[in-house]
């Protein structure tokens, strides 16, 4: 007898060719769909919810306090027609994506150095203890002046914004590494950036992506801020431009535009991340 075995075979019908068993592609059980389709009616009511009580606030203190969800909709059919809703959702989202990209990119590998070198954190940790307490709100004018009135300014804000939090929630992720993971890789022959690149950096990236989605918040925070001082275009000159011509149902469309242009943002953030679930990222 060969000491080779062929894996069992099983045929369909007759006539049909031999199919090797393996793993087959489950079809969406009736848990699964009956889930689904929970959460999107408890969504749905808790949207219409919303506008209940919206349309009660509404009516009760007058259209001069509060847009109706009505009023606010014919305000923004009225900008989609004159191209300043597109052009405001544009120039926002082009500065703190920009500008958020920057501060995540300085401050993860910032934070992951000075969570493992001790020199390096010792030397920047006094400047981040101190500029992460003062708002970027009170370097707006600063900002105009040095930057300009165009994009520049508002990206440097966002950046601002956005480092000091990555960078703090990445040195937190550093430090707490496991020590015996640490001590094994350095028992294997590993060197520091071996260790830094195969141990800290997996073990740190929850942090990362915490930090990230935090950093964004901040910035539609600050986006608003620093586009109601000095800003053409963008949401938050919307708003500016709202309040000088008494159009409060354009204020209510900037307002939830912001909403949801942040919803969208955080749910493709979660979605590009989630192939990092193997790192313990979870949502």
């Amino acid at each position: 007898m060969s000491a080779l075995q062929e894996r069992p075979v099983a045929r369909t019908g007759a006539g049909d060719p031999p199919v090797r068993p393996g793993r087959q592609r489950r079809a969406p059980s009736g848990a699964a769909i009956a889930g689904s389709a929970s959460r999107a009616g408890v969504f749905l009511l808790s949207v219409l919810t919303g506008l209940v009580v919206w349309e009660l606030v509404a009516r009760h203190f007058g259209p001069s306090l509060v847009a109706s969800p009505r009023e606010t909709w014919d305000g923004a059919v009225q900008l989609v027609r004159d191209g300043m809703i597109w052009e405001a959702i544009g120039a926002s989202t082009y500065r703190i994506m920009v500008g958020w990209a920057l501060g995540l990119a300085v401050g993860a590998p910032l934070g992951l150095l000075m969570g493992r070198v001790r020199l390096i954190r010792m030397f920047f940790e006094p400047y981040i203890e101190f500029f992460r307490f003062i708002p970027p709100i009170a370097f707006v004018t600063l900002a105009v002046i040095w930057f300009g009135l165009g994009d520049t300014s508002k990206i440097v804000l966002i950046f601002y914004t956005s480092v000091f939090i990555v960078t703090i929630n990445t040195m937190s992720g550093a430090i707490a590494t496991d020590e015996n993971k640490l001590r094994a890789a350095s028992s294997l022959g590993a060197n520091r950036l071996q260790v830094l690149t195969s141990v800290v950096l997996p073990s740190t990236v929850p942090y990362i992506v915490t930090g990230a989605r935090l950093a964004m918040g901040n910035s539609f925070l600050t986006i608003v801020a620093a586009e109601m001082v000095g800003a053409e275009h963008g949401l938050g000159a919307l708003i500016w431009t709202s309040r000088n011509f008494g159009r409060i149902d354009w204020t209510f469309v900037a307002i939830i535009l912001l909403g949801v242009l942040g919803f969208t943002i955080d749910r493709l953030l979660r979605l590009v991340t989630r192939p990092l679930a193997r790192y313990k990222v979870k949502f």
